[in-house]
C-alpha cells in the first residue's frame, strides 16, 4: 500500500545484531514515537518467541507483551512482561465467564517466565490468545473516528469497497479475557483480515514477523487517515456545525490572566494552556458544547480526560477576565453536580470512592483549552489526549453520510459521533485494576504540585534553591535580570530534574510591571505560583574612603528591599486568585542586625527587608505566609563576590593568597576565614541556605511559622538578637 501521511522508518541497518526481543523493543519505539499512531502511554505490543527454558533446556513459545503502564515510544526491553504461552493457554481452562473476568489479572503472573518482575496489563489476552507470532495493537486518532462512528460497520464496508482494506468490526468489550476470546474467534471465522476495529476503542494489526506486521500496521492506519482525512476536508468550514465564535485577539493574555484563577478551581494540580488551530476551531464550534458533554470514546483518552471536559459558556466577544472567571465558576458547580451524580448512578458495592470530582480539562470558546494534572508532563499530556479526542470527534463527525446501525441508544449520539455510555465509562474510570495501580504509584514528593518562583539566578543562592525545591518536587520558575543566567540555571535544574522541571525568565525586580509580566509568564508556564523566594540582592564595595555614591544607595534599596517588595506583592496577587495556601521566603543578611563599616547601605537595606518581613506576614495573612533566612556572608559561587572584592577582602583580613590562585580558590580561602568567626566554625553555604528556604517554604514543616527571619550563619555571635 502507498504511504500518504505516514512514513516507514524501520531502517534494516539499524536492526543489525538485534535478537527477537530487541527487534520488538525497536519496533514498539517507532510506534509510540509518532503520536498520530499511538498517544502517549498508550496501546501494546507484543512478540511470541521461541526461547529456552532455564529449568528444562528445552524450547518454549514465550509472550512478550508490553508491562502495565508503560510506553511505546520510550519502552526498554525490561519494560515488557514475558508470560510462558502454554502456562497462558492453560489459563482458557480456568476462565468462569465474563462476570468473573478480574479474576484472570491475577494468573497473570503465575505464568511469568524469567523471574520477570515486570506486571503484564489487562491487555494481555488480546495479544496471548490472537494466533499470530506478532501484534500490535495501537489507538490512532483515525481508526478511533472509525470506531467512534454510529456508522462503523457500514463505514468498513465501504473503506474495503475504495481501499481493499479488510476490517472487522467488533462491538465495544472492556479489555479482558473475554475480548480476547472474541478477538481470536473472529480471525478464524476469516483468516484473510488486514485488521481489527474495536468499538469505542482502537486497531489491531499483525504480522508473521516484526518487519511485516510493523509495516502492516503503518499501512493499515495510514489508509485509514486517507479515508478520514478526505472526508474532514470535505466538510471544509461546516466541520463540527460551523464556527461561531472568533479568536480573541487578547486570547494568549486572557489565558494568562485567568490560568490561575481556573486552577484555583480545580483544586491541587498544574496547568498548560493550548490554543492551536485545531483547538480553537473545535472550541469555537457550533457543536463543541454538545460534543464536548457526551464526553470522550477510547478509554485511554477519560483515563487522563475524565468522562468529560468543562465546557465554558460565556460572552467571548466581549467578556472580561473577571467574566471567564465568574463564568468558569457557575459552570463549575454544575459539573461537580452531574459528576457526582454519574459516580452514584454507576456505583459498586465495591468501587473505589469518588475521587476529584473537579474537571482536568477545561475548553473556552474564543481562548483555547486548559489542561491540568499533578505535574507538568501530566497536565501538558491531558491536554494533548483531549487533541486526540477532537480529531476523533472531527473524523466521526464527518463520516456522517451512511446510516447508523441498529440499536444505538440515541442518546449516546451527536452528529455521528458515539460517546461510551456512562455506565461503561465508570467501569473503566474506576476499575478496581485501575485503582490498584494507582495504589502502587510511588507517593509524591513533599513539594509536588507546587510551583515555585526563583527571583535571582545567582550560581550561589539562587542556583541551589532552585535545585533544592526541585528536588522536593517543586516545578521552578527561575527569574533574573541577566535573562542569559535564569535560563542557565534553569537548564541546571532540567538537567537534573526534567526537562519540564523548570523555565528562565526576564524580570526587573525593581520595576513592578516587569515582575507582573514574568509572574504572568511563569503562570502560563505552569498553572499558578505557591511559592516565591526572593534572592536577587546587590552589594556595591565602598570607595577608598568607605563610601558609595547615592546612586548605589538607591540601587541598593531598589534591589534588595523594593525588588523584594514588588515580588512578593505580585506573587501574593496570584496566589489569591488562586484561593490557595502559599509561602514567601525573602533572603536577608546577619548585616541586618551587625553593624560594619563600609557596607552601611546593604546593612540597612536588608534591616529594612526584616521588618518587610514582619508587615508582609501581617499584610498577606492568612493565606500566604513570609518569612526570611538571614544567611552570614555566603562566598561561594556568589555574584556579590567577583575575585576584586575577595582579593580585597583578603586583604583587609591580612590573609595570604596567591595571584595565580583561581577565584574559587580565592573565595574558599575567605569563606573559611569568616567561618572560623563562628560558633560551629563551619562555612555558610549556599546548599544551606537552600535547605533553611524549604524548610519554611513546605507547608508540612513550617506551617504556623510567619513573619521570622532564621538565621542561618554557624553561630554569628554578633547576630544574635538582644
Amino acid at each position: 500500500m502507498e504511504l500518504k501521511y505516514l512514513k516507514d522508518l524501520w531502517v534494516d541497518a539499524e536492526t543489525v545484531g538485534m535478537d527477537e526481543p530487541e527487534l520488538l523493543r525497536y519496533r514498539s519505539n517507532l510506534l509510540g514515537r509518532d503520536l498520530r499512531l499511538t498517544n502517549f502511554g498508550g496501546g501494546n505490543t507484543s512478540a511470541k518467541i521461541p526461547s529456552e527454558d532455564p529449568v528444562t533446556g528445552k524450547t518454549v513459545d514465550v509472550l512478550w507483551v508490553k508491562g502495565s503502564g508503560g510506553d511505546l515510544g520510550t519502552i526498554k526491553r525490561d519494560g515488557f512482561a514475558t508470560l510462558f504461552m502454554d502456562s497462558f493457554n492453560a489459563l482458557r481452562g480456568r476462565y468462569r465467564g465474563v462476570e468473573h473476568e478480574d479474576e484472570m489479572v491475577d494468573r497473570y503472573p503465575l505464568c511469568t517466565f524469567g523471574a520477570n518482575p515486570r506486571a503484564a496489563s489487562i491487555d494481555t489476552p488480546l495479544h496471548g490468545l490472537l494466533p499470530f507470532a506478532h501484534v500490535d495493537h495501537l489507538h490512532p486518532d483515525w481508526a478511533i473516528a472509525l470506531a467512534a462512528c454510529a456508522n462503523g460497520p457500514a463505514q468498513l464496508e465501504r473503506l474495503k469497497h475504495e481501499t481493499g482494506l479488510r476490517l472487522a468490526w467488533l462491538p465495544w468489550k472492556r479489555p479482558g479475557f473475554e475480548l480476547g476470546l472474541w478477538l481470536e474467534n473472529t480471525v478464524k471465522q476469516d483468516p484473510d483480515l488486514d485488521g481489527i476495529i474495536l468499538g469505542s476503542h482502537g486497531i489491531f494489526t499483525w504480522g508473521d514477523t516484526g518487519r511485516s506486521c510493523y509495516l502492516k500496521t503503518v499501512e493499515v492506519i495510514d489508509t485509514i487517515g486517507q479515508y478520514v482525512i478526505s472526508r474532514v476536508e470535505a466538510k471544509g468550514s461546516a466541520l463540527f456545525g460551523g464556527q461561531i465564535v472568533e479568536t480573541r485577539a487578547d486570547a494568549e493574555a486572557l489565558a494568562g490572566t485567568t490560568i490561575a484563577s481556573l486552577r484555583g478551581l480545580v483544586g491541587n494540580v498544574l496547568g498548560h494552556f493550548s490554543n492551536n488551530a485545531e483547538v480553537l476551531r473545535y472550541v469555537n464550534s457550533a457543536s463543541a458544547k454538545k460534543l464536548s458533554w457526551q464526553g470522550t470514546s477510547c478509554p485511554d483518552h477519560f483515563v487522563r480526560t475524565k468522562v468529560r471536559p468543562l465546557f465554558v459558556e460565556w460572552d467571548a466577544a466581549n467578556g472580561s477576565a473577571a467574566d471567564l472567571v465568574a463564568a468558569a465558576e457557575a459552570a463549575m458547580v454544575g459539573y461537580r453536580e452531574a459528576y457526582a451524580e454519574y459516580y452514584n448512578e454507576n456505583r459498586k458495592a465495591d468501587s473505589p470512592a469518588m475521587r476529584s470530582p473537579s474537571p482536568t480539562v477545561i475548553l473556552v470558546p474564543g481562548v483555547g483549552m486548559f489542561s491540568f494534572g499533578k505535574n507538568k508532563p501530566e497536565a501538558r499530556i491531558t491536554g494533548e489526549f483531549y487533541v486526540n479526542a477532537i480529531h476523533v470527534m472531527e473524523g466521526a463527525t464527518a463520516l456522517d453520510d451512511l446510516p447508523a446501525q441498529e440499536g444505538i441508544p440515541t442518546d449516546r449520539v451527536v452528529d455521528n459521533y458515539v460517546a461510551l455510555p456512562p455506565a461503561e465509562a465508570f467501569g473503566i474510570e474506576y476499575w478496581l485494576l485501575e485503582e490498584a495501580k494507582l495504589q502502587r504509584m510511588p507517593p509524591e514528593k513533599e513539594l509536588s504540585r507546587k510551583v515555585a518562583v526563583v527571583v535571582g539566578a545567582s550560581p550561589g543562592i539562587g542556583l541551589s534553591v532552585a535545585n533544592r525545591l526541585a528536588k522536593e518536587g517543586a516545578h521552578v520558575v527561575v527569574a533574573d535580570l541577566r535573562e542569559e543566567l535564569a535560563l542557565e540555571t534553569a537548564a541546571a535544574v532540567q538537567k537534573n530534574y526534567g526537562k519540564e522541571a523548570a523555565v528562565g525568565l526576564s524580570v526587573d525586580c525593581t520595576d513592578r510591571a516587569s515582575v507582573k509580566a514574568m509572574l504572568t509568564r511563569a503562570t502560563l508556564a505552569f498553572g499558578g505560583v505557591d511559592i516565591l523566594v526572593s534572592v536577587a540582592a546587590v552589594f556595591f564595595p565602598p570607595d577608598l574612603t568607605g563610601h558609595i555614591t547615592e546612586d548605589q544607595w538607591r540601587k541598593t534599596f531598589d534591589v534588595n528591599l523594593l525588588g523584594s517588595m514588588l515580588a512578593a506583592d505580585e506573587a501574593y496577587a496570584v496566589m489569591a486568585k488562586q484561593k490557595s495556601i502559599g509561602s514567601i521566603v525573602l533572603i536577608s543578611s546577619a548585616n541586618g542586625v551587625v553593624a560594619k563599616k563600609g557596607s552601611w547601605a546593604y546593612d540597612t537595606s536588608k534591616a529594612a527587608l526584616n521588618h518587610l518581613v514582619r508587615e508582609l506576614a501581617v499584610e498577606f495573612a492568612p493565606l500566604v505566609r513570609v518569612n526570611g533566612v538571614a544567611p552570614a556572608s555566603v562566598v561561594e559561587g556568589s555574584q556579590q563576590f567577583p575575585r576584586d572584592r575577595v582579593i580585597s577582602s583578603l586583604g583587609k583580613y591580612k590573609i595570604a593568597f596567591d595571584e595565580s590562585d583561581t577565584t574559587e580558590q580565592l573565595r574558599d580561602r575567605l569563606s573559611a576565614f569568616y567561618s572560623e568567626r563562628t560558633l560551629l566554625k563551619r562555612k555558610v553555604t549556599p546548599a544551606g541556605v537552600a535547605e533553611a528556604v524549604f524548610l519554611l517554604a513546605a507547608e508540612s514543616r513550617t506551617s504556623l511559622t510567619t513573619g521570622q527571619t532564621l538565621a542561618v550563619d554557624a553561630g554569628l555571635t554578633e547576630a544574635f538578637l538582644r
